[in-house]
């Protein structure tokens, strides 16, 4: 539980706020505070008993009323030492640092904004990963973000209706996508400076089940290049688009995607690439889309043992998890020798999706392709 700092205005000592706003800042850190909590084993009154503060500062924390994004960086960083020693998981405790950063996007939205700074919106300073992401979601429809431990079946938990997730309500919901696309939108006025801003927003707004959604995202994808090259920022732009139009079945962008723009090694690397920094096995923070065009030194067994998590028919991407798996097993064919596990996974999986007719015709093909290479492997 380290401290990167969401700027929140008009803090008071207390950590709390007087703006009308209150209960929207800090609503994902509040709620994985309380779900640190829970899992601890400690009531609301004991924790606020041993750190000797009001049972009320602790409620606070955890609505979000008196958001822990105010508080001072040393107080942060202590409460979360507090809360480890008191046997809280260490696995909960990392996710603090991602669940501000969510956090700083959602309040950026849901606060009265007039003047569009593109450069110092949250989604325009760094490159979001996979939990990153999943956080924010977690306040827009309550899906628990993959990165969260399953809770202990011995977690206590109180009698009646309780909130399982940090949900906003329906009209912050529509605030904060309209905010998004507002953003997208002048982002994209504004070309390359706004690319990384305009891309991470439009995967956001992909998670807008509202009419209208899916053919907004489809007239964004329009104005981009129909076959952006690995190395330019439009890359990474159409990789985003694509994939957050399959949410709305729509797969032919994803297809023509794979087609055209992953059909040389600089676009395979490009993909594997950016695969390796979503999912977390690259930890360098990047501050555009850049790094997706150089080598890197992710572990390849890692990001194989990932992506074969990921090859379950239902998925909207299934043809892009197919394709990946295909190529880092082209790129790295020593990498199945490094587990025999996954042998056996990848081995039960292929079958299956061959056995199903949910992939295209060239994700057949290489899966058949990945078939005959774990006969041999298995020789």
């Amino acid at each position: 539980m380290t401290a990167r700092q969401v700027p929140s205005s008009r803090k008071t000592l207390t950590g709390s706020q007087s703006s009308p706003r209150k209960g929207r800042e800090g609503v994902v850190t509040g709620h994985l505070f309380k779900m640190t909590r829970e899992r601890a084993g400690l009531t609301q009154q004991g924790l606020a008993e041993a750190l000797e503060v009001d049972t009320t500062t602790v409620q606070g924390w955890e609505s979000g009323r008196r958001p822990l994004t105010a508080l001072p960086m040393a107080r942060f960083r202590a409460l979360g030492r507090d809360l480890l020693r008191r046997g809280a998981d260490p696995s909960l405790l990392a996710l603090f640092d991602v669940a501000l950063d969510a956090d700083a996007v959602l309040s950026h939205a849901l606060r009265d904004d007039p003047a569009r700074d593109l450069v110092g919106h949250p989604l325009a300073g760094w490159v979001f990963t996979r939990t990153a992401t999943h956080m924010i979601v977690w306040a827009l429809n309550g899906v628990t973000p993959a990165a969260l431990p399953v809770s202990p079946s011995n977690t206590s938990r109180r009698r009646g209706p309780v909130p399982t997730g940090s949900l906003l309500g329906a009209s912050d919901r529509r605030q904060f996508f309209g905010h998004l696309r507002r953003y997208a939108e002048e982002a994209d006025r504004a070309g390359e400076g706004g690319a990384l801003l305009r891309r991470q927003a439009l995967y956001l707004c992909s998670y807008d089940a509202e009419p209208g959604t899916h053919e907004w995202i489809a007239h964004m994808r329009a104005r981009q290049p129909a076959t952006p090259r690995p190395g330019a920022w439009t890359w990474a732009d159409a990789r985003s688009l694509a994939t957050s139009l399959t949410r709305y079945g729509d797969r032919d962008a994803l297809h023509a995607f794979i087609e055209r723009s992953m059909a040389d090694d600089a676009g395979e690397l490009a993909n594997l690439n950016y695969w390796a920094y979503w999912l977390g096995l690259d930890q360098l923070p990047r501050g555009d889309d850049s790094f997706m065009g150089r080598h890197a030194g992710w572990d390849a067994g890692a990001l194989l043992r990932n992506l074969v998590d990921r090859l379950h028919p239902e998925l909207g991407c299934i043809d892009l998890n197919v394709h990946s798996v295909w190529a880092l097993l082209t790129a790295r064919p020593g990498v199945l020798s490094t587990d025999p596990r996954i042998v056996c996974d990848l081995r039960e999986r292929v079958s299956h999706l061959l056995d199903s007719d949910t992939v295209s015709s060239q994700s057949r093909r290489e899966l058949d392709a990945v078939h005959y290479g774990l006969r041999l492997t298995s020789l």
